[in-house]
């Protein structure tokens, strides 16, 4: 067999594919033997059915060929993708141009292959990293957040402020609950209306709880204060009027921000060593959060170099991969996609769309890496495959020549291969783009690394 690749518009290849009389002759050859024994004719075994037999069956020695050519176009066709390294991403337009009567075959096959982008002045990258600073309003609000783990409740005679805690009584009634008791006879004419109601709740205003509007109502109210509103109720799909009554109002007192308290409330002699303590972790925090965000930012960064329209098929085929593994985990968990859609508030197109959205970008990000290997002529050695493949082998259970000869058998060797070539051309990168803060200020590398024994306390 021979085969030639040749360049056509709109990226697409078309392969030449010669196939010598003597290799068609071993192809009809196969399918005399599988249509042997599977056609049934009386007077002859299984697998001895004589080839003129056959060739009447299946309507002549010119129908008999067809078949043998139909079942061995895909073998040679996929002979031929590797042998010309043509990367196709959608099935093949296939002309039969010779053989189909005798002699050697030819065909030719017009398919859509991977593009090639650009991505013009990858050398000269600038990410923006978060702030590794941290603030003194920060630590004081970490401060505060511990101060109220042992703060106590007082009550309070001022307006209702945020953050206060107020017992209240509310009775909710629907405007149509007296119609509805006269169709039913007055029987349970206020059962629905029960589940709006409810007595002294301690409910913490600013939490935007229990129904609609009722942080607004209660905000500059005092204890005693009896409130009237009306609110949609998404469940019940209809308006309903509230009366709220303020029994009392509390405010969270917290003990004194001094060496004393920290003392009590931590490992600290003093307040100003604690604060240094939660400044230092908040730092660790940050820096883990930043190292997190390097890799993301550096593909964001790399995907907007990329100018070219996007092949739908790609962008497709990675949708139904990731609809497909949303559904695999949805299943584990006992959840169907219409139970998580509910529970995560959005509708089916809208979700979609945002997975069209990462679909885009992720297609995007895989052919600006690609674009990035050719163009530092990242390559992977024989030694570092055979790494990959042990630690793929370790996850199966499998030793490392086992998932080759697996790989090799499923054509998806080369696929690995492309990966690792991905992985260490996007280590590169993120070594090589310049870092700056959110002030433009640059970034050491050096500020990123965790210090591994703050780390290990927490």
């Amino acid at each position: 067999m021979r085969a030639t690749a040749a360049p056509e518009e709109g990226n697409k290849v078309r392969l030449t594919v010669e196939i010598d009389e003597a290799e068609m002759d071993g192809a009809l050859d196969d399918v005399l033997k599988r249509l042997s024994r599977e056609v049934r004719v009386p007077g002859f075994r299984p697998g001895k059915v004589p080839r003129k037999v056959l060739e009447t069956r299946m309507g002549g020695a010119g129908a008999l060929r067809g078949e043998a050519i139909r079942e061995a176009l895909p073998e040679y066709y996929s002979r031929a993708v590797d042998e010309t390294e043509v990367d196709p991403i959608d099935q093949p337009d296939i002309d039969i141009t010779a053989g189909e009567e005798s002699g050697a075959v030819s065909f030719e096959a017009v398919v859509l292959v991977r593009p090639t982008v650009a991505i013009p002045g990858y050398g000269g990258l600038v990410v923006t990293m978060p702030t590794l600073e941290i603030t003194d309003e920060e630590v004081t609000a970490q401060v505060d957040r511990l101060r109220s783990t042992s703060g106590e409740l007082v009550e309070v005679t001022r307006p209702v402020l945020t953050g206060d805690q107020v017992t209240i009584d509310i009775h909710g009634t629907r405007p149509d609950a007296d119609a509805d008791a006269d169709a039913d006879g007055g029987a349970d004419g206020d059962s629905d209306d029960e589940n709006l109601t409810a007595e002294d709740l301690l409910y913490e205003v600013g939490t935007n709880g229990v129904v609609p509007g009722l942080d607004d109502q209660l905000l500059g109210s005092k204890a005693g204060d009896t409130l009237t509103f009306d609110a949609e109720i998404e469940a019940l799909e209809q308006t309903v009027s509230f009366t709220v009554t303020v029994k009392d109002v509390k405010e969270l007192s917290l003990p004194d921000a001094d060496d004393t308290w920290a003392a009590e409330a931590s490992e600290f002699a003093t307040l100003a060593e604690l604060r240094a303590d939660i400044a230092e972790r908040l730092r660790q925090r940050r820096i883990v959060e930043a190292q997190m965000a390097l890799q993301q930012k550096t593909v964001e960064a790399l995907c907007e170099l990329v100018t070219e329209e996007i092949p739908e098929q790609l962008v497709l085929e990675e949708l139904r991969e990731r609809i497909h593994d949303l559904n695999h985990r949805l299943e584990g968990q006992g959840m169907s996609l219409e139970q998580f859609l509910g529970v995560t508030g959005r509708g089916e197109v809208e979700f979609l769309d945002e997975l069209r959205a990462g679909a885009l970008q992720s297609v995007k990000a895989d052919l600006a890496l690609r674009a990035l290997v050719e163009a530092e002529s990242v390559e992977v050695s024989d030694e570092e495959l055979d790494e990959e493949l042990t630690t793929m082998g370790a996850r199966l259970d499998m030793d490392a020549d086992q998932v080759r000869s697996q790989l090799e058998q499923a054509g998806r060797l080369s696929a690995v291969r492309s990966d690792r070539r991905k992985a260490k051309a996007m280590r590169w990168l993120m070594d090589t783009v310049e870092l700056v803060d959110d002030n433009g200020k640059p970034v050491s590398r050096d500020d990123l690394l965790v210090n591994q024994g703050e780390e290990d306390s927490e």
